[in-house]
């Protein structure tokens, strides 16, 4: 790339660096850009390049694979219903360990070792995240099922993520929470980026995932949809374009759309650099959801 092509770039992004200075844009992190170290280190840069133009980054993480090869190493069974983990004490023990502990630190120590200044929270900080007991209907049985310590989002402190972005920190947040027992409860992660971009009126939620976005043809990678309104997404559920574990990721989407949060991006976070690549420049990538047509027409 010669002179004249990185200037090009740069002026490119420059109306969207303008726009979102001083924003708040959650970043569901997960997949495979949280697994691979390469894709890892990518991701940290990027965030670390939005806070240095003036946004306002928060990450959101979960962690389910690292929990699974856990819980297989101490030979703790687990199994899934409806796509959720059932999660005993014990489970819910290696999870918050694995998630508050391991995964977050390594976060964190890869974000400053970049020049940043992250702080890695958990759900418990100052009753960051509280939650309510989440039961759900076995499809199979048509009955409720009880899946121990899982939870659903019932608030989020905003006052301490509010001050920790405040005093210059990006709060790098674990999806575990405490129920009105006092316990430890795992959480959907999404699911917890949705309620915290709710919750602080982010302008923009990002979901890094292991597909393109959202696909017209779950087999044809060029069948992506690359813009959505709330009114098309209902109706790809109904008409079943939308299926099985993709269901519950737009269902976040649309629930943060409906409180507030302006526009939502499922993206690709095997690719490099995946996040500027959709904030920064016209091209843009993966699948953008707003309120309505109108909406998906603005930056």
């Amino acid at each position: 790339m010669n002179y004249t092509e990185k200037i090009n770039v740069l002026i490119e992004a420059l109306p969207y660096v303008n726009r979102f200075r001083k924003h708040i844009i959650v970043i569901k992190y997960g997949g495979n850009a949280m697994i691979n170290a390469d894709l890892r280190h990518s991701v940290m840069q990027d965030i670390l390049m939005m806070k240095s133009v003036g946004m306002i980054p928060i990450v959101v993480h979960g962690g389910g694979p690292f929990i699974s090869q856990m819980l297989d190493n101490l030979s703790i069974e687990s199994h899934f219903v409806d796509g959720l983990r059932s999660t005993s004490e014990e489970a819910m023990k290696v999870a918050e360990m694995v998630l508050s502990g391991s995964v977050n630190n390594d976060i964190v120590r890869t974000f400053n070792h970049l020049g940043g200044n992250a702080i890695g929270l958990s759900g418990l900080d100052d009753h960051l995240i509280t939650v309510t007991k989440k039961k759900v209907i076995d499809p199979d049985s048509e009955t409720q099922v009880d899946l121990g310590y899982v939870g659903n989002v019932e608030s989020v402190n905003t006052l301490l993520l509010t001050n920790l972005i405040q005093a210059d920190y990006v709060p790098i947040i674990s999806s575990v929470g405490i129920g009105s027992d006092g316990h430890s409860y795992n959480i959907n992660a999404d699911e917890v980026a949705s309620a915290v971009a709710i919750a602080l009126g982010a302008s923009k939620l990002i979901f890094l995932t292991n597909t393109p976005g959202l696909l017209a043809d779950s087999q044809d990678p060029d069948s992506l949809i690359s813009k959505l309104s709330i009114y098309e997404a209902n109706q790809l559920i109904e008409n079943k374009v939308i299926t099985e574990g993709m269901i519950p990721k737009i269902n976040c989407c649309l629930e943060a759309i409906t409180n507030g949060v302006d526009k939502v991006h499922i993206i690709d976070g095997r690719m490099s650099h995946s996040l500027l690549l959709e904030l920064f420049f016209d091209m843009g990538i993966g699948t953008m959801l707003a309120h309505s047509n109108d909406d998906n027409k603005e930056v």
